[in-house]
């Protein structure tokens, strides 16, 4: 499996990102495709995750609403949107797979990442 991001690089404050995840190989059984993003010297974060197979999802408390993660089976390709960006969403955001996840939550369940895409906010 092989996952390839891409989206907008850099974008303005107030403004709204949204990211494409598309996942390359076969996909049986059970899957989520979650988002994380990291920003230097900080922690990976993670900050939505969406079932492959139903159509449950998570979102991290930490953006408020702001992000709404979605699929299209068809195109294999998992989104991630934010609206009302904020410098503090700068970081690079990554999309990660995983088969059989727990809350899908944990950076831990997912074993196959994307190679990350920079969002830069400008203030």
């Amino acid at each position: 499996v092989q996952l390839k991001e891409s989206g907008e690089g850099s974008v303005q404050t107030g403004g709204s990102l949204r990211l494409a995840c598309e996942v390359i190989g076969r996909t049986f059984g059970t899957w989520a495709v979650g988002w994380f993003r990291q920003s230097p010297g900080k922690a990976r974060e993670f900050v939505a995750a969406i079932s492959w197979n139903g159509g449950g999802t998570h979102y991290s408390d930490s953006l408020m609403g702001r992000a709404t993660i979605s699929k299209d089976i068809l195109k294999n390709t998992a989104y991630l949107q934010i609206d009302s960006l904020k410098p503090e969403d700068t970081a690079a955001y990554y999309c990660a797979a995983a088969l059989n996840p727990g809350t899908g939550r944990r950076a831990t369940e997912y074993a196959w990442w994307g190679q990350g895409t920079q969002v830069t906010v400008a203030s």
